[in-house]
C-alpha cells in the first residue's frame, strides 16, 4: 500500500484525506439514520393514549422531545395542545424544519467529496502528466524513471479519485433518499396527531 502512494506521488495526500474524511462522515450518518432511532416505533400511539388520559406534564414533553427526532415533532404538538389547529400545525412545521435539517446534516459534504473526488484525481493526472513531459531532455532522450513516476502518477491518482466518488455518491443518494423518506413519514404522524388531538375536543 505505502509503495502505491509513493509510486501516486504527493498529489494522493489529498485524496486520502478527502476518503479519510467521506468514510468517516457515512460512517456517523449510518449510525445516525437508523428507522428505530428516528421513527421509534408505537412512539405515536403510546403520545395519544398518554394524550387521552391526560398525563402530559412538562417533564413528559422534555423526555419525549429528548427521545427522538419524531419525539421533538410531537413535543411540539403537545406543548401548543390547547391551541388551534392552525397554531399547532405551525409549530410542528417550524420543529419539523429544524428536524429535517438535523437529518440531512453532513449530506452536502458526502455529496462535495463525491463531485470534487474525480477533479482532484484529474489533478494529479495533470501533474503526473507534466513529470512525463518533463522526462524528456532538450537532446532528446527520456529519463526512463522520470517517465514511470509521471505515468504511475496519472493512472493511480485518477484510479483513486474513482474509488472515492463512486462509493461518495451511491452513499449520498442512499442517505438523501432515506431523510426524504423520514421527513414524509413523519408529517403524516404530525397530521395524524393533529387529528386526534383536535377530533377528540369535538
Amino acid at each position: 500500500m505505502f509503495s502505491i502512494i509513493q509510486a501516486a506521488g504527493w498529489p494522493i495526500y489529498l485524496l486520502l484525506a478527502a476518503s479519510v474524511i467521506a468514510l468517516a462522515l457515512i460512517l456517523e450518518r449510518l449510525l445516525v439514520l437508523r428507522r428505530k432511532k428516528i421513527l421509534p416505533p408505537n412512539l405515536l400511539k403510546e403520545v395519544i393514549e398518554l394524550y387521552r388520559s391526560q398525563q402530559v406534564t412538562p417533564k413528559v414533553v422534555a423526555r419525549l422531545e429528548a427521545n427522538s427526532p419524531l419525539g421533538r415533532v410531537l413535543a411540539a404538538g403537545l406543548r401548543n395542545e390547547r391551541s388551534s389547529r392552525e397554531v399547532m400545525k405551525e409549530s410542528i412545521e417550524e420543529t419539523g424544519r429544524a428536524v429535517t435539517h438535523d437529518l440531512e446534516r453532513f449530506l452536502n459534504a458526502i455529496g462535495t467529496i463525491a463531485s470534487i473526488a474525480p477533479l482532484m484525481g484529474l489533478f494529479g493526472t495533470v501533474v503526473g502528466m507534466i513529470e512525463i513531459f518533463g522526462a524528456q531532455s532538450p537532446t532528446g532522450t527520456t529519463n526512463p524513471q522520470q517517465l514511470a513516476h509521471g505515468i504511475s502518477t496519472a493512472l493511480y491518482n485518477t484510479a483513486f479519485g474513482l474509488v472515492i466518488a463512486i462509493p461518495s455518491l451511491i452513499f449520498y443518494r442512499h442517505f438523501r433518499g432515506k431523510v426524504d423518506s423520514f421527513v414524509v413519514e413523519m408529517e403524516q404522524q404530525a397530521v395524524h396527531f393533529v387529528d386526534s388531538v383536535h377530533g377528540d375536543r369535538q
